[in-house]
């Protein structure tokens, strides 16, 4: 489809902590996002009204593959990529059609101007902002013109790896709404949409985002 041989990436030590974390906890959290039971995000309701039929489509930081099954069933061409193994395989037998790639997702491998949107739930969340920028800049690249983009972003001011509740040990950034519209713009994006939403797929507090190249 769309895809290129990836580079090898030294990843900081608090994405390195997050990326043990899942590895380490994938059946935990398999156990929660792998269910059988789906219930489509309200931003992926609302940017799926804008793509064209038959769009070619990354998701980025796949998970458990139930956003790329659902966006395939909707006649839609996916990748589903992610850093880690066990959600891969399990995204994987969970949508057998989708390609999946294994790859961190500041060296993307994928070609410039080749896909029609990306869909980053929850996985840029995980990068600190400095890093977060440069990615920006890149998916801006391999979007075709007019191509769109939907994310999810941890709302809040105190970024930090987070030591209690579910999963312990992953980094979290937090943004602020014109903090965030700033980092779209400067990586040529248009911002459609941007919102603060409070528990909706997950608890707490997100920002939900759509622009246009």
């Amino acid at each position: 489809m769309a895809i290129r041989s990836s580079q090898h990436h030294t990843t900081s030590r608090d994405v390195t902590q997050t990326l043990q974390t899942y590895e380490k906890d994938a059946e935990i959290f398999l156990k929660h996002w792998g269910r059988k039971r789906y219930k489509r995000p309200a931003l992926l309701v609302q940017w799926l009204k804008l793509l064209p039929e038959r769009a070619v489509l990354l998701d980025l930081g796949c998970g458990a593959g139930q956003d790329s099954h659902h966006l395939a069933t909707r006649g839609h061409h996916v990748i589903g990529l992610d850093r880690t193994m066990p959600m891969l395989q399990f995204a994987n037998r969970r949508a057998p059609s989708v390609p999946v790639v294994l790859a961190d997702i500041r060296v993307l491998p994928i070609r410039t101007d080749s896909l029609d949107g990306v869909w980053a739930a929850a996985s840029l969340i995980h990068l600190p902002k400095g890093n977060v920028a440069g990615v920006l800049a890149e998916l801006h690249e391999i979007v075709k013109p007019t191509g769109l983009f939907a994310a999810t972003f941890t709302y809040g001011s105190n970024s930090r790896i987070k030591r209690t509740g579910w999963m312990p040990g992953r980094y979290f950034a937090r943004w602020r709404k014109d903090e965030l519209a700033r980092a779209l713009r400067r990586a040529g994006w248009t911002v459609l949409s941007l919102r603060v939403v409070s528990n909706q797929e997950r608890k707490g507090r997100w920002i939900n985002s759509i622009a246009r190249r």
